[in-house]
């Protein structure tokens, strides 16, 4: 459903559809004042996959998107053992290893 731009003024309160199909796929620009009064008609748009931009007298100030999700959520213990921790896990490195670190000073 095309969701219909009524216009009012001097000329008379008239619908505009050429505008709204010519800017149907286009990023929708409202002011504050509108943001308010519809935020969630706004949020159902973007949750449409739309973009919806915030102006202040006429600037572009915010643009609400939606948040992408992650692409997939870790699985916990899905590396549950394929690694096991050696014994001396916490043993001292050797030297040569140690000075590799250090930049070769010991303490």
């Amino acid at each position: 459903m095309i969701p219909l731009r009524i216009i009012e003024g001097p000329e008379r309160c008239r619908v505009d559809l050429v505008h709204d199909l010519v800017h149907l796929e286009q990023v929708k620009s409202v002011n504050v004042h509108e943001a308010k009064t519809h935020f969630s008609r706004l949020l159902a748009k973007v949750e449409r996959g739309g973009e919806v931009v915030i102006a202040r007298a006429g600037r572009p100030v915010a643009r609400l998107v939606a948040i992408e999700p992650p692409a997939t959520l870790p699985t916990l213990g899905a590396d549950a053992g394929t690694f096991v921790v050696p014994a001396d896990f916490d043993a001292p490195l050797p030297y040569d290893l140690l000075d590799a670190f250090e930049g070769g000073v010991r303490r």
